[in-house]
């Protein structure tokens, strides 16, 4: 349960802080889906009476509470301290205006995200005036190889593409693995990234990376669309207008 804690680190939990990660397991196993007392044990393999004690104190302190009879849920302050770390990272801040222009320009669903723990993770939505609403939401986790703007994301890191699309397509053959590498390959020179409804059935989407003043890849963009208003033409007639925000985003940032 440690590892699926904090996937960004492999580093074993130092000596003396083991009742602090067992309370991070109980919040992160409850943030995925373990509402009751038994989900939790059964999730982070804790006691039933260190487990409940641990609860308790987490909805005194207003990291859990809750729901229906028997149930936890996120507490409000995880609410506040989100809206906390949102307020204090600057690109959503740097973005939100060329992110309202592309939207209000297109009427399609327009995401910002980052990569966290070789997963994307999205900052921003601004959600679309026509066609089915994404499932999407700040705070949501995607796959990198199979959104368009977890692909944006990787461009040019031809190291990563195999492993990550193995990884997170574990029944794809060889010919899939190829196919992928040699897409990615085209997206790198293109600057730009498609999803052709491989993560959610009759979504398509136009991503773009964003750099900082370092010229690495620091976010991306993406434009989504359900398939009657993302043709394959209109999705290719996209591609400058995406790398433009992006390049204007990343100009704010520093990028040159």
């Amino acid at each position: 349960m440690t590892e699926n804690l904090d996937r960004r680190s492999s580093e074993p939990i130092p000596q003396g802080t083991q009742t602090l990660a067992r309370g991070l397991q109980i919040i992160s196993a409850v943030a995925h889906g373990s509402k009751t007392l038994k989900a939790v044990i059964d999730t982070t393999g804790l006691g039933r009476s260190s487990a409940h004690r641990m609860i308790q104190l987490l909805v005194q302190m207003g990291y859990l509470r809750h729901g229906s009879p028997g149930e936890f849920r996120l507490g409000p302050t995880l609410i506040e301290f989100g809206f906390t770390a949102l307020n204090q990272d600057p690109l959503p801040v740097v973005a939100r205006e060329s992110l309202e222009a592309l939207a209000e320009r297109t009427q399609d669903t327009i995401h910002l995200s980052v990569e966290d723990g070789e997963s994307v993770l999205y900052l921003h939505k601004i959600p679309g005036t026509r066609g089915a609403e994404m499932r999407s939401r700040i705070g949501h986790r995607m796959p990198l190889t199979r959104t368009g703007v977890g692909k944006a994301l990787l461009l040019g890191q031809e190291d990563r593409w195999e492993r990550l699309f193995i990884a997170e397509n574990p029944e794809a053959d060889s010919a899939a693995v190829e196919s992928f590498v040699k897409r990615m390959n085209g997206y790198t020179r293109d600057g730009a990234s498609f999803d052709l409804e491989e993560n959610e059935p009759g979504i398509r989407c136009v991503a773009a990376p964003i750099r900082d003043g370092s010229g690495e890849i620091v976010a991306g963009i993406s434009l989504s669309a359900t398939r009657p208003f993302m043709p394959k033409d209109r999705m290719q007639a996209l591609v400058p207008v995406m790398k433009s925000a992006a390049r204007e985003i990343s100009v704010k940032l520093g990028y040159h």
